[in-house]
């Protein structure tokens, strides 16, 4: 059954004296790695000539930035206002509280610095890393689900699961695994056929339709996805946070596709690759 499997699981990968690792943690890097592969991969089939080391560089650049930004905007948009009160736990990471919607402003602009430094473009680069990061994404759902953490509403469905604790001892949607499906698997294949169309789809495209896709996904899953304790519904009964914040990325990532397809900017054509 679902339930006594995840009541199997253990949020500690391993531990060794006083250092501890967590499955989260870990979910982190592999996701990046992933996410660096898929990016290899497709640009080689698209006949471009980046190397392996310069997507790496981007790739610490955008998780450098992913950190830093989904870190920030749990503090401003999550936190209500105790993080203002306990200034020294915006660093306690480890305590939790975390922004895909923050992790992505701040992703793409250490992305952006990334490209600039190795003089890449960063629409490709963007488009690159939209059609990986959807790997990521499931991993850290999943990580999510080990947790324990970002829970459901009760549910009588038969894979309803009782995560216990501060979550009670009813079943509930296993909402992090309906986001590791929607936002991870459904949206990489998505992207992968995209991907392979001939002619290639101009630069913006795939991160138009990364961004878009992700917004409808958590606006959607939010409806049986209990918000956060400290904010509880923003709007009535129904709409939270993270739903506003989901939003401007349906609105952003429409446009994006919009301006992509009337620009026609090939990939190839505006890669700025430096000379070895």
């Amino acid at each position: 059954m679902l339930n006594d499997l995840y009541h199997s699981l253990d949020p500690v990968a391993f531990s060794a004296g006083p250092i501890t690792i967590y499955w989260y943690g870990i979910s982190y890097i592999v996701g990046a790695l992933l996410a660096g592969i898929v990016m290899y991969r497709t640009q080689k089939r698209w006949g471009l000539n980046i190397t392996s080391d310069d997507l790496m560089m981007v790739v610490f650049g955008v998780v450098f930035g992913l950190i830093i930004g989904a870190r920030l905007f749990y503090v401003v948009f999550y936190g209500d206002g105790y993080y203002f009160a306990h200034p020294l736990e915006i660093f306690m990471t480890n305590h939790g509280g975390m922004s895909f919607h923050g992790g992505l402003v701040g992703g793409v602009i250490g992305g952006v610095i990334a490209c600039r430094m190795m003089r890449l473009s960063a629409w490709t680069v963007a488009d690159l890393a939209a059609i990986g990061v959807p790997l990521a994404l499931c991993l850290g759902r999943c990580a999510n689900f080990v947790n324990g953490e970002l829970w459901g509403k009760e549910t009588d469905l038969p894979w309803g699961v009782v995560f216990g604790g501060a979550a009670g001892d009813v079943p509930r949607h296993p909402s992090q695994l309906y986001e590791a499906l929607l936002e991870g698997v459904v949206l990489f294949i998505i992207l992968q056929i995209l991907s392979r169309k001939r002619p290639l789809l101009p630069q913006g495209t795939f991160m138009g339709v990364f961004v878009m896709g992700y917004g409808i996904v958590r606006f959607l899953v939010e409806f049986v996805r209990l918000p956060d304790a400290q904010l509880g519904y923003i709007i009535g009964d129904v709409i939270t946070m993270g739903q506003l914040l989901s939003l401007p990325l349906v609105v952003v990532g429409a446009g994006l596709i919009i301006y992509a397809l009337h620009a026609k900017r090939p990939q190839r054509d505006y890669l700025e690759v430096p000379s070895r």
